[in-house]
């Protein structure tokens, strides 16, 4: 299966994206499991934030004087968040994320931003995921291509979890999909059909076999089509706890197979607070609290191999510092993003803290960007994944030589 698909016939990699979004069903007995030997034994989840999160309320800066005023009455207070250290705390709903950050399995980078500044959801989402410096300059996703570098090995690592490949993991290798439906696979008659129909074809044989053996370990999970109906058919919507944990548990079992994807991606949208964002209760808190019971999902569900695990949640950029007139926070610049996992270094918040007071704001406005998100992923790349650095910045990150991988984000 091919993610990116430019003419209109009805060509095999069609046929395949279409094989590989089948909907989680118990696995047919006449189809064997043919899941290719993985190159990597190390695991990295992808979870993209849609919608611009407000890092200030995720991982408060409470140390800084200016914090209370310069929020103007949307602010924590001190008995919403617990501290992380003695600048920077936790919100209350990120329980599961501050309990693994004083294990030193989590750490929060703050003040992060892609290159981009400028304040569109639609080209931030493309610079977050191609991995460019500026919009729609780059065709496919810097994921893709960091999978490029494991050779013809690459198309069995890649898993999108969701109805649609995000443009992290669109490109030339190919990768799976994955989401939870009620609608199970196409009956045993269509399989069997299917089955003799490619057997005679290795690409197209090969992804039927992985396709229902990715959803059959998704199924046995979510207990079969009786509690897939239980999340309302389809898993689309993150923001709601019980979907969060039943959906993430089940891309745990599929990650956690022995010779099954090492690399996916995570979609969750619901971020632009514009209107009555609230504190510790409101749309922002809901969506953290989520979010967090998708971090002990991971967690608990890859169970052994959380060891070899990293997770990176980033949003497209921030929002502003100020309230704006409807009690929510519009467009801004820098966030913070979790970094978590077995595999992390952590127990800290990594930062070169720009200030909130005085003049120390971005166009006046937002939180100054001091640390390039492509630092944090090139550590990932490099020091977790094991990819070598010059391939990285020659063929992921084009033109990044001079922009170092943060070190010390990942265990030796």
């Amino acid at each position: 299966m091919k993610s990116i698909i430019k003419d209109t016939t009805l060509s095999r990699r069609k046929l395949l994206k279409g094989v590989g979004c089948l909907a989680a069903a118990t696995m047919f007995s006449g189809i064997r499991v043919a899941f290719a030997s993985a190159p990597v034994d190390e695991r990295f989840i992808f979870i993209i934030l849609r919608g611009a999160m407000d890092g200030l309320n995720a991982i408060p800066p409470y140390g800084d004087t200016s914090y209370q005023t310069a929020r103007n009455g949307i602010a924590l207070g001190s008995s919403d968040y617990q501290p992380l250290d003695n600048f920077f705390g936790a919100h209350n709903n990120l329980a599961s994320f501050a309990g693994m950050f004083k294990t030193g399995e989590a750490l929060a980078i703050q003040a992060v931003a892609t290159p981009y500044r400028e304040r569109s959801h639609f080209d931030a989402q493309n610079v977050l995921e191609s991995g460019g410096v500026q919009p729609h300059i780059i065709n496919d996703g810097w994921l893709n291509r960091a999978l490029a570098l494991y050779g013809s090995q690459g198309d069995s690592l890649g898993l999108a979890v969701g109805q649609t490949i995000p443009l992290a993991l669109q490109g030339k290798v190919g990768v799976g999909t994955w989401a939870p439906s009620a609608q199970g696979l196409p009956d045993d008659t269509m399989l069997m059909a299917l089955d003799r129909l490619y057997q005679h074809d290795t690409l197209l044989h090969t992804a039927l076999a992985q396709a229902v053996g990715v959803h059959s370990i998704a199924d046995g999970d979510l207990g079969g089509a009786d509690g897939m109906k239980k999340m309302g058919g389809g898993g689309k919507n993150l923001q709601n706890k019980e979907v969060m944990e039943q959906t993430v548990q089940a891309v745990g079992k599929i990650l956690s197979d022995p010779k099954g994807p090492r690399i996916a991606t995570i979609e969750i949208g619901g971020w632009d607070t514009h209107a009555q964002q609230g504190t510790d209760k409101g749309p922002l808190a809901n969506n953290l609290a989520a979010l967090d019971t998708g971090f002990g999902a991971l967690r608990d569900s890859l169970g052994e191999h959380w060891k070899k695990t990293v997770v990176l949640a980033a949003t497209e950029f921030g929002r502003t510092v100020a309230q704006n007139g409807t009690s929510g926070t519009d467009h801004g610049t820098a966030s913070c993003a979790f970094l978590l996992g077995g595999a992390v270094n952590g127990g800290k918040v990594v930062a070169q803290w720009p200030g909130l007071g005085g003049n120390n704001l971005y166009q006046n406005r937002d939180l100054a960007p001091t640390i390039d998100l492509r630092q944090v992923a090139k550590a990932v790349l490099i020091n977790h994944l094991q990819l070598d650095q010059t391939m990285v910045e020659k063929n992921v990150f084009l033109g990044s030589s001079d922009l170092r991988p943060i070190e010390g984000l990942i265990r030796a």
